[in-house]
C-alpha cells in the first residue's frame, strides 16, 4: 500500500527560545537523547523491511524541538532518502543546523519545511540557509506565525527569498476576530494561500485519509490516526500497514492545523499541492 507516516520521537528540545512555544523551555538530558536516537533508529530499520513488503512510503519528520542539530536525523534523512520504497522524507526545521550534510541526500526523494522565527535568528543568516538549499537544488517551503509584530519580518522575508520559492504564513488563531480586512490583504500578497490556513474547517464524522492510509507514530511505536486525536489505534512494530488501516472519519469538532486539514479528501489540496504536499510548497 501507499501510506504516508509522521514521525515524532522523545525529543522535546530546540535551540531557540520563541516565547509561544513550550518546546524552547525544554532541555533534554542524555538519556532522553539517547532514547530519541534508538527510536529513530528502529524506525528507519522498520522503513527499510516495508521494501520486502511492497508498500510505498512519504514520510514527515515532526519533532518537538529542532531535530537537523542532532546527526541521528541527519544519517536518517540521508539514508531514507536514498530508499527505492520511500517517495519523499522530509522535515520541519528552522535551519539552524550546518547544511554541508545535504550533498549526500537524494534530492528527488528530500524537502524541507522551513520555519522562520524573527527574533530567533537575524533575516540575513536565515536567508543564507535558504540559498544553500536552493543551490543545492532541494525542494523547501518557507514560513512563519503571522503575529502582527511579525509583519514587516514576514514582508522583508518574502522580498530576499528567491521568487520560485513559496512562503507560507500560519494564521494566528489565539485570539478571535484578530485580523482585518487590511491585514488579510497583506498576508494574501505574502502567501496566496492564506485564507485556506486561516479558516478552522467543520471536520466532525467527515471522512479523512488519516488512520487509512496516513498515520501520525510516535517513538515508541504507537499510532494514532491524528496528531490532535489522542486515542491510539494500534502500534506500527506489531500491527504493520495493513493492520492498521481502517476508514476513519474525523472524531474532532474541528481541524485548524495544514498538517491536519490537507487529509480531508473534500478540500482536495492535492490540486493546490501536488507532489509537494507533506512540505507544503504550492503549484505555481
Amino acid at each position: 500500500m501507499r501510506a504516508t507516516i509522521y514521525y515524532r520521537g522523545s525529543l522535546s528540545s530546540c535551540n531557540y527560545d520563541c516565547p509561544y512555544c513550550p518546546f524552547s523551555k525544554n532541555k533534554d538530558n542524555a538519556a532522553t537523547l539517547a532514547k530519541d536516537r534508538s527510536q529513530l533508529l528502529t524506525f528507519v530499520n522498520w522503513v527499510k523491511a516495508q521494501e520486502r513488503e511492497g508498500h510505498r512510503l512519504a514520510l514527515f519528520f515532526n519533532p518537538y524541538g529542532e531535530g537537523l542539530v542532532h546527526r541521528w536525523y541527519r544519517e536518517a534523512m540521508i539514508e531514507l532518502s536514498q530508499m527505492p520504497h520511500v517517495d519523499k522524507v522530509a522535515i520541519q526545521t528552522n535551519l539552524s543546523a550546518k547544511l554541508d550534510w545535504t550533498d549526500d541526500l537524494n534530492p528527488k526523494n528530500a524537502a524541507f519545511w522551513a520555519s522562520y522565527h524573527p527574533g530567533q535568528v537575524d533575516e540575513a543568516s536565515f536567508l543564507n540557509q535558504c540559498s544553500e538549499l536552493h543551490r543545492r537544488g532541494l525542494p523547501f517551503s518557507v514560513g512563519s506565525v503571522g503575529v502582527k509584530s511579525a509583519f514587516s519580518a514576514l514582508a522583508s522575508l518574502r522580498q530576499g527569498l528567491p521568487t520560485d520559492v513559496y512562503m507560507w504564513v500560519n494564521a494566528f488563531k489565539d485570539k478571535k476576530d484578530y485580523y482585518t480586512a487590511a491585514d488579510i490583504a497583506f498576508l494574501r500578497e505574502i502567501d496566496p494561500h492564506f485564507e485556506r490556513n486561516a479558516v478552522d474547517y467543520g471536520s466532525q464524522g467527515s471522512p479523512c485519509s488519516t488512520g487509512k492510509d496516513v498515520f501520525y507514530v510516535q517513538g515508541a511505536g504507537i499510532v494514532k490516526r491524528c496528531y490532535k486525536d489522542r486515542t491510539v489505534i494500534g502500534h506500527l512494530y506489531r500491527d504493520g500497514l495493513e493492520g492498521l488501516s481502517a476508514d476513519r472519519p474525523c472524531r474532532m469538532n474541528c481541524c485548524d492545523c495544514y498538517i491536519g486539514y490537507i487529509h480531508m479528501p473534500e478540500l482536495a489540496l492535492s490540486r493546490v499541492y501536488g507532489d509537494h504536499l507533506l512540505e507544503r510548497i504550492a503549484n505555481g
